[in-house]
Order: structure tokens, then sequence, then C-alpha cells
């Protein structure tokens, strides 16, 4: 069978699209190839859970938009379907004058991106949200909260297939051909074997580059994985924290740095700092795969971002390596947290798109081409926004594709 359109990757993205296709146009002919055994086993699966509001992004970013829209919806759709998720709010906790000057760029920067309940709070009023936290001043923001992504795509998959969407697991994609028997589709070669499709929408997260040039596009960006670490915080410590404790983020990085999380599941973490991995699916320090970090090493744009950033790369590196470090920077938020009450948890690898001059690509990055749409660069807040992304995909496939 010619399908209408395949889909690289089994992630929130790839099949919050599938679920979109299949309800939009129930006709439609679609399959979700997967490389790994089950969905949602890379970004989606290893992500903090926070269903972000949009207060960081800038105003009229693709980001900004999509986030706050999607934090919405995605309250709404787990309260829809019995997923587990919580309204808590957060903190965005400045430690020293220069952050606390900072929170009223932030906060004037949630206000234009449509957020409502956004407010400074002094000391006093801040040890009312979280009576342990420390720092000079602190925004709130009452519209964070938390959530189970990979429970989510679970919900994403039973809509799309109960529609008619297959999913085919332990599917890498190895290679494309042109089709023999049908000139206008493609063959997408696989580990599970030959697929035919009209079309096809590479939703492959860290590997998003590398499909497009397996496809003979030029991405002109190549992904950096970066590990982010966590550490969780002891169960009798969990008193600590309330809900969500954040730093004022650097404008210089895309990472938000150190800050403490409270699950959906029940349990409190710290984290993540972002040290680069010598392997794009690389979650422990030991995890390197040789070509990958040569294709890394040999990449112009990233030797460009080494020269810009090394500094702050060896003080993610030092942090990991060390948990007085890494306790340290937690300090800075929770002075009361000690080396004991901290035990190494789990991590996960961020896809971060680096465009050829260095420079960290900030928003999200889609690339259409003849039969192809590669979906380069969706990092977070892609779970909290993948419903309305999901949809921005749907209106970029041809529309000679979607009439079948």
């Amino acid at each position: 069978m010619t399908y209408d359109i395949a889909v690289i990757g089994g992630g929130i993205v790839g099949l919050s699209f599938a679920m979109h296709a299949s309800q939009t146009f129930p006709g439609l002919r679609l399959v979700v190839l997967e490389k790994e055994a089950g969905l949602a086993r890379h970004q989606t699966g290893h992500n903090s859970g926070v269903i972000h509001s949009g207060v960081y992004y800038k105003p009229g970013s693709m980001k900004a938009r999509l986030c706050v829209a999607g934090a919405r919806e995605m309250v709404e759709f787990c309260s829809t379907h019995a997923i587990p998720h919580e309204v808590c709010g957060k903190l965005i906790v400045a430690t020293n004058p220069e952050e606390a000057s900072r929170l009223d760029a932030l906060l004037a920067r949630g206000i234009e991106n449509g957020l409502t309940g956004v407010r400074l709070l002094s000391r006093d009023e801040m040890l009312e949200f979280e009576p342990h936290v420390g720092g000079v001043r602190a925004m709130h923001v009452p519209s964070t909260g938390i959530t189970d992504y990979a429970a989510v795509t679970a919900k994403y998959a039973d809509i799309a297939t109960r529609n008619g969407t297959e999913v085919k697991t332990g599917a890498a994609v190895i290679g494309f051909r042109p089709s023999g028997s049908a000139p206008d589709s493609l063959v997408v070669q696989t580990a599970a074997g030959e697929f035919s499709a009209r079309y096809v929408v590479n939703c492959a997260g860290l590997y998003s580059d590398r499909v497009a040039r397996l496809a003979g596009d030029d991405p002109g960006m190549i992904v950096v994985p970066f590990r982010g670490e966590y550490y969780d915080l002891a169960p009798a410590r969990h008193s600590l924290v309330r809900n969500l404790i954040y730093p004022v983020p650097d404008p210089r990085y895309p990472f938000l740095g150190v800050h403490f999380t409270r699950r959906i599941h029940g349990k409190i973490d710290a984290g993540p700092n972002a040290v680069l991995a010598f392997r794009r699916e690389g979650y422990r320090f030991r995890n390197f795969k040789l070509g990958e970090a040569i294709e890394l090493l040999s990449d112009a744009g990233f030797r460009a971002m080494s020269r810009i950033h090394w500094k702050n790369g060896l003080q993610e590196f030092r942090r990991s390596l060390r948990k007085k470090e890494f306790v340290r920077s937690c300090q800075r938020l929770l002075p009361e947290v000690r080396m004991e009450d901290m035990t190494r948890g789990g991590s996960g690898v961020r896809a971060q798109a680096v465009a050829p001059d260095g420079s960290l690509v900030d928003d999200f990055r889609f690339v259409a081409r003849e039969r192809f749409l590669h979906v380069l660069n969706v990092p977070s807040p892609a779970a909290t926004a993948s419903l309305p992304i999901g949809r921005e995909i749907l209106k970029m496939v041809p529309a000679e594709i979607l009439k079948n």
C-alpha cells in the first residue's frame, strides 16, 4: 500500500500531527515510523513534565504564540482524557540585585505574550508561596503546571490509531529511494521494511537533521545534543518545595538553569545542568559514539558555537562532575538543601539546533521540500505546545496530499 503521509518519529510532536491529520482528514492513509520498540522513548519521555506558561519567549515568536496557546489546550486535553495534571504555578526567583532588575523585563514580556495573573513579589510575599526559598525578589506565574507527557503521547497515539493511523515500531529509517511503481510517491527504507508514501513529515527529533540529509536536503544547521542531568530530592526533604522554583534565566542562553520541579507522580527533582553529549542519545556521561562525536567536532557551526560559549560549557561540565558544585547552584534558590539530601536521578537530552555561524537557533524551525517537511528545531516548550504544533505542521502539508 502507498500511504499518503509517512511520519518519522513516535514522539509527542509526530503523534500530535498524526492525531490532528487523522481527525481532520478521516480518509488519509497515515503511518508513523518509530525506530524504538515503543513510543516517547527519547525527548518526550525524558523531559520535566512541566506545562510551560510561555513567559520566557520572545513576543511574536512561534515559541511564544504556540506555548501560550498550547498550555491552555494541554490542561483541557488532560482534563478531557483523565491524564494526571495540575496547574500549580511557579516562582521565578532573583537571588541578587542584577537578576531582580531583569524581572521587570520578564514581567513585561509575560504580559505581552498574553499571560494573566503574573506579578512581582517582595521577599515576604515570596515566602507565602515557598517558605524555604532564598532570593530577594520573585515573579509568580500561576498558569504553569505539571503532567505526564508520555501518557499524553500515548493518548495521541490511541486517538490516531482509532482513526486509522498505523504505528510501526522498530522502524529506524535508513534511506529513501524513488518508487518505480508510483511516480508520485517515494519509498522510505527502514529496519522494518519499506514503506511507500506520497509525502514524508520528518519529526525525528535528535536525528531530524540526519534524516533531512538522508532525503538529500540541506537542513542548514546541525543538531547538538545537550544532556540535562537531574538530582532527586530525598522524600524526607520534600517539604522544602511546594511546587516549582526557577531561577531568572540568562538571556544569552536557551537553557533555564538549575531549578526545582515537583513531578506529577510525587517526586521532586533538581536540575538540569546542560552538558555537551558525545552521543545523540547519550543519557549518561559514559555514553559515547565515535561517528557522532566526529560529526559534531568537525562541524563548522559547532566549532563556532564552542568558541563563543566555551566558558559556560566548562562550568556546566564542572557542575556535572562535582556534586558539590551542583548543590551549591541549588542552594542559591533553596539555602536549606544539603549534600545528603540529593541523589543522582534521571537525565534527558535536548536537541539544540546550531546554525553554521555558531548561533543557537532559538525559535521552532520547519523546512518544506518537494516531498518532505522537516521539523528541525522543536525543543522545549514543544511538549507543552504539541497540540498547536501538530496543527501548524498540518497547515504546511500540500493540499494535494490531503485530498486523497
